[in-house]
């Protein structure tokens, strides 16, 4: 079938395994494997062919069945945009190239790298088409769930091969024109007068197992004079009993007068759509917002009383838009998981707002300029919502960092990423990628 087929033990591979296959492929079209035994359907092989030729793409991709434990399930992919710069984007086991195009991309390489030979490839391929028809089988051995792969490009055991991809990335980036020098940055709008220095934002909705830890986590925080918090609760039309935890709270409020606890402020939702963006914008638009809005899951904590006032002196001590903390991986019972703490030390004053394009979430605990926040406001969505903020405000502003643990992030089987199924997963990522390609082409422009 013309095809030259070459074997890559997955994603991560080095600039020398890329030019070695591109002097050995002699055939019209060359097959990269990253797994091993590869089953095709009938005329699967001929079918990428067909696409290929017809496409004119680069490269083409498919869906496709995985086997686990000789079960077989669907494992569809997602449709490449320009915005799909994360290196882990997910194209299957089998990717089929026009040689010549391949032997061309190779032919323009000029860095030699460990790890991301075969990120830069694609990169720097002109057209990757994706072909929605279950064309092959492969064997999956990664079985874990969603929320256990979450954290992988965070782990500090893969710290040089993120330096790797972001260093690919950028060279991406400077090469298309839209690469950001460090330090070019707008100027903040002025603030105005707000009732208090800074307010926790926690969004809920049926969280009654986990939102009075959160809201006592954030009313436990105490800060210097002058500085004042209080904290927003925005109740999204909960039916478990969470409202009425909340309530309970706020009635007790007032026989602790002396603790140096915050205020509580709940605000409850109309039934129409709002998810955890649209909730966001209800809290930082409200007039008892504070001059900085700092994020609190509702199923998450504040790893000491100090987290608000941190907050609090890094955007007092720079012109930041945004300030991103420092987390660790917890389980509801306070014991630490892994990969235990990430502070995301990939965020840099040189290059962070170029790499976040590439990662997949920017950190956490966000605290964001609320008069800054006010002119873009988030998108009314339940997923990625906090990461195109992020992103845009990095394209025109400073992000600060604190690198102390500020906050616990609480693993349990109700988190909304712990077991995403394959179609939950692709949307997300889908999104997230659609997220970046507007990014991208507003630096482009």
């Amino acid at each position: 079938m013309n095809i030259s087929t070459f074997y890559l033990p997955g994603r991560v591979c080095s600039t020398k395994a890329i030019k070695e296959i591109a002097q050995k492929a002699t055939e019209k079209y060359t097959m990269i494997c990253l797994k091993p035994d590869i089953e095709w359907v009938y005329l699967g092989q001929a079918r990428m062919i067909q696409v290929l030729e017809m496409s004119g793409a680069t490269m083409v991709y498919a869906d496709h069945f995985a086997k686990i434990n000789e079960v077989v399930t669907e494992a569809p992919v997602i449709d490449y945009q320009i915005g799909a710069l994360r290196d882990d984007f997910d194209f299957g086991a089998v990717l089929l190239w026009d040689t010549a195009k391949l032997k061309a991309l190779v032919a323009q390489i000029d860095t030699e790298y460990e790890f991301a030979g075969l990120y830069d490839l694609r990169l720097r391929a002109e057209k990757l088409a994706h072909i929605p028809e279950y064309l092959y089988y492969e064997v999956e051995t990664d079985t874990r769930k969603s929320g256990e792969k979450l954290f992988d490009y965070v782990d500090p055991r893969n710290r040089q091969v993120q330096i790797e991809m972001e260093q690919c990335v950028t060279a991406h980036l400077q090469r298309i024109g839209a690469y950001l020098k460090p330090g070019a940055y707008k100027p903040l709008p002025k603030a105005e007068d707000y009732p208090v220095t800074a307010s926790v934002i926690i969004p809920c909705k049926n969280r009654a197992r986990t939102i009075a830890d959160a809201i006592l986590s954030a009313l436990a925080q105490k800060v210097r004079a002058p500085y004042s918090f209080n904290v927003i609760v925005v109740d999204d039309n909960s039916i478990d009993g969470t409202t009425e935890i909340i309530k309970e709270i706020q009635s007790s409020l007032p026989l602790k007068e002396g603790s140096g606890l915050g205020s509580l402020i709940h605000i409850a939702q109309d039934p129409t759509w709002h998810a955890i963006g649209g909730n966001w914008n209800v809290a930082i638009h409200d007039p008892r917002c504070g001059k900085y809005a700092i994020q609190l899951d509702s199923d998450d904590t504040y790893f000491d009383e100090t987290t608000v006032q941190k907050f609090i002196d890094a955007f007092e001590s720079g012109n930041y838009g945004m300030v991103i903390g420092t987390y660790q991986l917890t389980n509801m019972a306070g014991e630490i998981l892994p990969p235990g703490v990430i502070d995301h030390r990939e965020w840099t004053d040189d290059n962070g707002r170029n790499n976040a394009l590439r990662i997949n979430g920017l950190g956490a605990p966000r605290g964001f300029y609320v008069p800054l926040l006010r002119t873009i406001n988030y998108p009314t969505t339940k997923y990625g919502e906090d990461y195109a903020v992020g992103l845009r405000i990095s394209r025109d502003y400073p992000i600060g960092r604190i690198y102390d643990v500020l906050y616990n992030c609480r693993r349990w089987e109700d988190n909304s990423d712990a077991n995403c199924d394959i179609v939950a997963m692709n949307r997300n990522n889908w999104y997230k990628d659609r997220l970046r390609t507007w990014e991208l082409l507003a630096r482009l422009k």
